[in-house]
């Protein structure tokens, strides 16, 4: 069935969060896939149509909580 595929999209990964933040300027339709829970389902169902997608998933600075003082 054609509407359980997506329709085509740029895919990437960047190592940073400049690199994240450089593609989702120059992408005014990008999406940010973290998961992919909610992102790829919707997509399938064409719900969702990026022109871009930016997959966070290797930003070590996005890996894990930490509390640090804010004083």
């Amino acid at each position: 069935m054609w509407f359980l595929l997506p329709r085509n999209f740029d895919y990437y990964a960047p190592a940073s969060l400049k690199e994240a933040a450089a593609v989702l300027k120059s992408h005014s339709d990008a999406r940010v896939l973290a998961g992919g829970q909610s992102l790829l389902p919707m997509m399938k169902l064409r719900l969702a149509s990026p022109d871009a997608i930016v997959d966070i998933s290797r930003i070590r600075e996005l890996h894990g909580i930490r509390q640090e003082d804010l004083v």
